[in-house]
């Protein structure tokens, strides 16, 4: 399960970047972000709450301070106090701005965070709508292994033990790259693509069986990994059944849901001696084939269908010489 965002955890992971300031201390740091939308409150500073939504961050701009000193001291804390109690997760103000030295009591009082930032408001509010976007996406966690094998991100899966993480080291050591073992974090972004990730504490590390924990960024070096990568097509590894009946021309797509998005899964039979690696540079290599409108198996099918209608033809025309005595 995803552990939820906090305004603590906000600002720890962004004070640097952002340059934050904090002026109530920790208050409101365990206070939930629940919203990727933030919201800028010009009208709620006239007077105007109908349609404000307390689940987003507050942005307080150059326009909001300078229209805010316009008015005096009694209906300043009179808005302040009802935005501050309105229940949003944190209030940020940008250019360097300061909230005023009278409502600091009144937001420990309402336990709520107070930020400032020296960026403008137009680079706080893209760069912080980027980094909520990608924390509140919705992701799971799979079993398996990722590697970017020639551009294409390949998730292999399948039981433990199967042999996931030999084919993925074998696929590095030909040079492709590798992004997460064991424990693959996936993510959705708002345009329906699903990115890959590896658990922080795994990084780039990767276990074989009879051998152990091994560094993939220390062996092979740092062209060898990658820190995130888009899900393209999943490998599932499969022991080899002599009675099931394995698709032979693959001319169908068949998909997986992931996080509701609809991957492309090839189920791929393993037995001593089949060498995995080449087939998953070539399941790779025909996914791009796809993509530039190239499909293989179609095509076959297309040119066996002509073979059978031209020989149908023909074989006509021969049922009709044969009874031609003329």
């Amino acid at each position: 399960m995803q552990e939820p965002l906090t305004v603590g955890k906000l600002y720890k992971d962004n004070r640097k970047v952002f340059k934050l300031k904090r002026f109530t201390e920790t208050v409101g740091f365990d206070r939930v972000v629940t919203s990727s939308k933030l919201n800028r409150p010009g009208l709620e500073l006239t007077g105007f709450w109908k349609y404000f939504d307390k689940s987003r961050i507050q942005i307080i701009g150059r326009k909001e301070n300078m229209y805010f000193r316009t008015l005096s001291d009694n209906e300043r804390q009179k808005i302040l106090k009802k935005l501050f109690t309105s229940g949003t997760p944190a209030i940020i103000f940008a250019h360097g701005a300061k909230p005023p030295e009278f409502s600091l009591e009144i937001a420990r009082e309402s336990k709520i965070a107070l930020l400032s930032t020296p960026m403008l408001t137009s680079n706080l509010v893209g760069r912080l709508m980027d980094y909520l976007d990608w924390n509140l996406a919705p992701s799971t966690i799979v079993h398996g292994s990722l590697v970017d094998v020639f551009g294409v991100g390949l998730l292999l899966t399948g039981r433990s033990g199967i042999g996931k993480s030999e084919v993925a080291l074998d696929l590095v050591e030909r040079g492709h790259r590798l992004v997460a073992d064991d424990i693959v974090k996936i993510i959705r972004r708002a345009d329906n693509v699903i990115i890959g990730t590896s658990n922080e504490f795994l990084e780039h590390h990767m276990e074989v069986r009879g051998l152990g924990i091994v560094d993939i960024r220390n062996l092979f070096g740092i062209q060898a990994i990658r820190q995130q990568k888009r899900v393209e097509v999943q490998v599932e590894l499969v022991e080899w059944d002599d009675n099931e009946n394995y698709e032979r021309i693959g001319a169908v797509d068949k998909h997986v849901s992931i996080l509701e998005v609809d991957t492309p899964i090839v189920k791929l039979p393993i037995y001593p001696g089949k060498n995995i690696t080449v087939i998953a540079e070539v399941i790779a290599m025909n996914h791009l084939l796809k993509f530039m409108g190239k499909n293989s198996a179609r095509d076959f099918e297309k040119k066996l269908a002509a073979k059978i209608r031209k020989k149908s033809q023909i074989s006509t025309i021969e049922q009709y010489l044969k009874k031609d005595f003329e």
